[in-house]
């Protein structure tokens, strides 16, 4: 009779974990792998005349496919990857001259599964902006620090969202004071801008990166914390920067944006890091560099930058 027991339990709880997959797998839906990718772009000012552009360097892409929940863009000049749920995105390409780069297209359906489409773009960009680079650099080679003795040297704030005062161009929601304890870790870092024949470069020569909770927990990380390169994996290394045309709805529609914006090659980012190289240029003078980053859709992050290591008193 024990035995017996034993076997009906053995059974219902087999049956219990049966149920229990059949469950989740109806939760989870049918997987389902996204079909007929098609990817159109337009280059933006061209036609007969001129058809690589007009020299911003900006394109238009669409994206279409049955079965896609949304699609990711890599554009092939090594820029972060773009997400865009309706298929429609723009680019500024801005490696200075006519350039061929090959442009891949995600349409990601349900489980992550993928399909991919590409095309090959020539662009033209002939956007510069030398007064930056001498500011960054100081014609040669000079080095940056946060600007940790002025309140909101650190910044966040909606990318999009306007509440009635402009709030997706400045860090509305919140901002760090001086010498914050809780962030002191990064405020070893030492960023340095090189002027070259090819161009400009950055490098952090010293410090860790700070990682944002917002952002740690993507990447599978305890976030508020400063981490070297071993999480931080494009922190060290010189970068190369280009410039484009800023075309942030911050830098089109707020006021006192530059109007440029710089990006770092290789995934390069400073001391803040939240998976993102583009920067809207706020301000840029021989004292101080301002700028915002986006994080994704929802964050824009802001910072400020001095060519003095503060020091606390």
């Amino acid at each position: 009779m024990k035995k017996f027991s034993q076997y009906i339990l053995i059974a219902f709880t087999g049956l219990l974990i049966l149920m229990s997959c059949q469950k989740d797998d109806h939760e989870l839906g049918a997987l389902v792998t996204p079909t007929n990718v098609t990817l159109s772009y337009e280059i933006v000012g061209a036609d007969a005349e001129n058809p690589n552009g007009d020299g911003s360097g900006q394109v238009n892409f669409s994206a279409t496919a049955t079965n896609a929940i949304t699609f990711t863009f890599d554009f092939g000049d090594g820029k972060d990857v773009q997400v865009a749920a309706d298929g429609n995105t723009s680019h500024a390409f801005s490696k200075t001259g006519t350039h061929g780069y090959n442009v891949t297209v995600s349409a990601v359906g349900t489980g992550g599964i993928k399909s991919t489409k590409s095309t090959h773009v020539e662009v033209l960009s002939t956007f510069e902006d030398e007064e930056a680079v001498e500011l960054l650099s100081g014609g040669s080679s000079k080095s940056w620090f946060w600007a940790a003795d002025q309140g909101g040297h650190a910044g966040l704030g909606p990318n999009e969202e306007d509440f009635g005062n402009a709030d997706y161009a400045w860090a509305a929601w919140w901002q760090i004071g001086p010498f914050d304890d809780e962030k002191e870790c990064m405020y070893d870092a030492e960023f340095v801008f090189t002027k070259t024949d090819n161009g400009l470069t950055f490098e952090q020569i010293t410090g860790p990166a700070w990682i944002p909770g917002t952002y740690a927990g993507t990447i599978g990380v305890e976030g508020d914390l400063c981490y070297g390169p071993e999480v931080a994996t494009d922190l060290y290394g010189v970068k190369n920067v280009s410039f484009a045309i800023s075309t942030s709805k911050a830098a089109t529609e707020g006021e006192g944006y530059r109007g440029t914006s710089m990006s770092f090659s290789d995934g390069g980012f400073m001391c803040w890091w939240v998976g993102a190289s583009e920067y809207d240029i706020i301000e840029v003078s021989e004292t101080t560099l301002k700028v915002r980053i986006k994080e994704d859709d929802t964050y824009a992050w802001y910072h400020t930058f001095t060519n003095v290591k503060p020091e606390q008193k």
